[in-house]
């Protein structure tokens, strides 16, 4: 008969304790944290960020990050963190010059508006990072393999500019992955190196004179220049080294240029004209060392071009600025 009594008595205890842990367990769901849990049992928090699309819900600190545009690439290799997997790492690495390399173990997912999206889930990722001029076609499928924050690097008029836009963004990506001090380092460096900068700038005068900034290429066989406006992240970036810009566009760019030939140059012959051109692209040699009008301009007569180098990417993160204004410096105080 006591066997039978503590028999009972066990299996009521059992039945108590199962109990119990259910319910511990829906009150960490319903209690805003997060029904997931990490490997140690550990209940992760869940937290809403908002991108260009809306608001996102992203439950514990991602450690797998897919990366559709060079952009979000450059932000998350600030960070000191390695992406499991880049779009067009090849482009990257030609076109974008900056301090940090990106692993061997990346993966290439492909092309940034058209990437893989079959081996973007087979990186099984936490975290997918991109741009939603680029990626908004594929947004849904994109959510369904992991959290997708897409940003808009281009605000409105009257929203803000260029590198406003670049420090929000990069402090959300710095936010979501729980490095904020990272982030707070990487832009108290950028702003130390505006600081230097701008003194060596000063020392020699080279502030005294306005810039234009452009992007210089071959379309149809004859040159086109893209003449950055004040809104861009790269006149913003010139800014911080205590130079103005020449060039005012009549009306507002949002992409942070003004499209133009170079008829509209000699209007801005007094400014050092600071330019970004593709080696195997050079327009000023091919097209444009016969050009009457060229040639007369008083920039190319007082030898007062600035060659940033066709890796300058003008469209970054915190990173590329920092070349950016290294390399301006280092160009002005020649």
């Amino acid at each position: 008969m006591r066997i039978v009594k503590s028999s009972a008595f066990l299996i009521m205890l059992l039945f108590a304790v199962i109990l119990s842990a259910c319910g511990a367990q829906n009150t960490a769901t319903e209690g805003g944290g997060s029904a997931a849990e990490a490997s140690n049992g550990t209940p992760q928090e869940t937290r809403t960020f908002k991108d260009a699309m809306g608001d996102i819900s992203v439950t514990g600190v991602p450690k797998r990050v897919v990366v559709l545009d060079w952009t979000a690439a450059e932000d998350v290799l600030a960070l000191g963190m390695q992406p499991v997997g880049i779009t067009d790492i090849e482009g990257m690495k030609k076109w974008v010059d900056i301090p940090v390399e990106i692993g061997p173990d990346v993966t290439d997912i492909g092309d940034r508006s058209a990437p893989n999206m079959e081996l973007i889930a087979s990186l099984k990722p936490d975290l997918i990072l991109g741009l939603k001029s680029l990626n908004e076609a594929n947004y849904d499928a994109l959510k369904a393999i992991a959290p997708t924050l897409l940003f808009n690097p281009y605000p409105e008029e009257g929203q803000g500019d260029q590198y406003e836009n670049m420090e929000t963004t990069f402090r959300t990506i710095a936010d979501v992955l729980d490095k904020n001090t990272e982030a707070q380092a990487v832009l108290d460096d950028l702003n130390q190196t505006y600081e230097t900068a701008k003194k060596r700038i000063a020392e020699v005068g080279a502030d005294q004179k306005p810039f234009i900034l452009a992007m210089a290429f071959t379309n149809q066989n004859a040159v086109t220049f893209r003449l950055s406006t004040d809104n861009s992240l790269a006149v913003k970036t010139l800014e911080h080294l205590g130079l103005k810009n020449a060039y005012k566009s009549k009306q507002f760019e949002i992409y942070g240029f003004t499209t133009a030939d170079v008829e509209a140059l000699p209007a801005l012959q007094e400014a050092n004209f600071i330019h970004i051109t593709q080696n195997d692209d050079n327009v000023f040699e091919n097209q444009l060392k016969d050009n009457p009008v060229w040639n007369g301009l008083n920039f190319v007569k007082e030898n007062r071009i600035y060659a940033l180098g066709g890796d300058t990417w003008p469209y970054g993160g915190p990173l590329g600025a920092k070349v950016m204004a290294e390399k301006a410096a280092d160009l002005l105080t020649k």
